[in-house]
């Protein structure tokens, strides 16, 4: 017996068109959604590098406050560069820098800035002697932001951060 083709079986061209329409409405729908979430985790990432070097930055300070760092008379404390603290620093009292003391395993990059650039070129530095206003790099590193002129989710500027 020959097989027939029914025309009940398969489907036609319009509902095929009418599914891409429907899945193209709901992919474009989707896509605001994605990009919102890629922000939001490049913040995230953001927050947790700021916080991170920032702690680097207080526990080399403590460090020297203990004694366990030895800094030249007159140095306020913090470190030259963004450099040392994935560098270490000889322990205070050991001979020939047998000893060093480390605060980073390594740099964190601005998860903002171009992928290109190297992690510590990827922060805005401000130094001690630089008001909070306007933040300039100098002799040491007080503090660290973004470079990004970018606005955050809450409107907020993500270098004021």
């Amino acid at each position: 017996m020959p097989v027939s083709w029914s025309r009940g079986r398969g489907f036609t061209l319009v509902e095929m068109l009418a599914v891409v329409a429907i899945v193209g409405v709901l992919v474009s729908a989707a896509q605001p959604l994605l990009l919102w979430a890629h922000k939001r985790e490049q913040e995230y990432e953001l927050r947790h590098a700021l916080r991170t070097l920032r702690g680097a930055l207080d526990d080399y300070r403590q460090a020297v406050r203990d004694g366990r760092v030895k800094v030249a008379v007159g140095d306020n404390g913090y470190p030259p560069d963004l450099r040392t603290l994935v560098d270490g620093m000889p322990l205070a009292g050991q001979p020939d820098s047998a000893k060093r003391i480390y605060f980073l395993r390594r740099l964190p990059r601005d998860p903002l800035a171009d992928k290109s650039l190297p992690a510590e070129a990827t922060w805005g530095l401000r130094s001690y002697d630089s008001p909070a206003s306007d933040p300039r790099p100098g002799s040491d590193v007080y503090d660290v932001h973004s470079r990004s002129e970018a606005r955050a989710i809450d409107g907020s500027r993500y270098r004021d951060w």
